[in-house]
């Protein structure tokens, strides 16, 4: 299988740079020497990688002043989704679905495809995620959550797949966040979901595609079927106080 040029690879790590970043349209990128360092490459490579992204619009090169993001596909494609998610909670099902269907894709072919650097942000990643379980702010858990997720779809080398999941990063980190208020303060819901993590994780630095494929799909299931029981119990507990709440309004 054709392996991706070693621009095309740099030129991904710089839309997921961005992305991450929370970088807007005007923003301007670090100078030549101290980006190149950042990310582990050539001067030479990474020019070329730049030339790639202001060839399709996402940057733009003032002379004498340096390069500046254009243009965010990211935030154009998630801004009208991100609201919608917050005035409506319940579209969390709807995000899994769609991950459901992407993620499984992703793992298949970041097993076929990934580079050991590709391998290594991997385990990062997920070293990461682990060491922040439990942290005051659970953002932070959220944000490396979504990171994991994302290293394994930059490492299925496909730039449409990494476009769209760039798009969906915002939402994909709100979605985690409601996720962990009712999953990850749960102890019999964490241990599960850390073997799962792990599982997947295993199966990409293995370069097992079909068991990568697999430990994704099992991963987002269990995410899925854990919050309808966890919406149960409370809509039921829900019920109980509105009862209580009616008879003491009797007495």
């Amino acid at each position: 299988m054709k392996k991706p040029r070693i621009a095309e690879q740099i030129a991904e790590q710089l839309e997921a740079m961005i992305v991450e970043g929370n970088m807007q349209p005007g923003d301007r990128l670090p100078a030549e020497r101290t980006l190149a360092e950042q990310l582990g490459v050539s001067r030479p490579s990474l020019r070329e990688a730049i030339q790639t992204l202001i060839s399709r619009g996402l940057l733009c090169s003032k002379p004498g002043g340096g390069t500046f993001i254009k243009s965010t596909l990211a935030a154009d494609f998630s801004d009208p989704m991100l609201t919608l998610f917050r005035e409506n909670p319940e579209y969390r099902f709807d995000v899994l679905e769609i991950r459901h269907a992407l993620e499984g894709n992703a793992a298949f072919y970041a097993a076929l495809r990934a580079s050991d650097e590709d391998k290594a942000r991997i385990k990062q990643a997920f070293d990461t995620m682990i060491a922040l379980h439990g942290s005051k702010d659970p953002m932070d858990e959220a944000r490396a959550d979504a990171a994991f997720h994302l290293s394994i779809v930059e490492a299925s080398h496909n730039l449409v797949l990494l476009h769209v999941m760039q798009g969906l990063f915002s939402l994909l980190q709100n979605s985690i966040s409601h996720n962990l208020d009712k999953l990850y303060t749960i102890h019999r819901v964490f241990d599960p979901l850390s073997c799962q993590h792990e599982a997947l994780m295993n199966a990409i630095l293995a370069s097992e595609p079909e068991k990568a494929r697999k430990a994704a799909q099992e991963h987002l299931t269990f995410v899925e079927e854990s919050l309808k029981k966890i919406d149960e119990e409370e809509a039921r507990k829900l019920r109980s106080m509105r009862r209580l709440t009616t008879v003491g309004a009797a007495l």
